[in-house]
């Protein structure tokens, strides 16, 4: 038997999936199930608060008295792409989709400002390179450029963050 645990007790469990559908009950049961919760309420409440439509993102359900409140944890690939303002797409009819978009520097700034508490990097120009890889491997360009020659003008000291 599992050990039992007090229903006031705070419980974090992070969740992937996808954003903006209802998501399988076989991929929150292992995380959900003993916790004593419903399986339909809790993928219902996530549909719900998520505007990420056909987007794999991270869900942060915080728990407490059987009660769950669900909370986006975006990741830099997924900011990217809703940078990208490409419209929705079925991930079961499209596959191996290529973002061959362009982003502005600007945005790549925001999204980096956004990803700076996750990031290890001393400064924001560190993070800067970090989201331009991430564009890099999505495919998409940035200011019309390679995102790696825009990392080598941060590294030589031509752009200022």
């Amino acid at each position: 038997m599992p050990p039992k645990f007090d229903p006031n007790e705070i419980k974090v469990a992070y969740v992937r999936c996808t954003g903006g559908e209802v998501s399988t009950t076989s991929a929150l049961a292992p995380k959900i199930g003993p916790l004593g919760l419903s399986l339909k309420k809790v993928g219902d409440d996530i549909t719900k608060a998520t505007d990420w439509k056909g987007l794999r993102i991270t869900v942060k359900l915080t728990i407490q008295n059987r009660q769950a409140q669900t909370e986006v944890v975006p990741s830099t690939p997924a900011l990217i792409i809703k940078a990208l303002k490409e419209p929705p797409r079925d991930k079961k009819k499209q596959k191996n989709i290529k973002h061959s978009g362009n982003i502005t520097f600007d945005e790549i700034v925001n999204t980096a400002q956004q990803m700076r508490h996750q990031s290890l990097v001393r400064e924001l120009s560190g993070t800067i390179k970090e989201i331009l890889g991430t564009s890099q491997s999505v495919g998409c360009n940035a200011d019309g450029r390679d995102p790696h020659d825009i990392i080598d003008d941060i590294n030589s000291g031509a752009v200022e963050c």
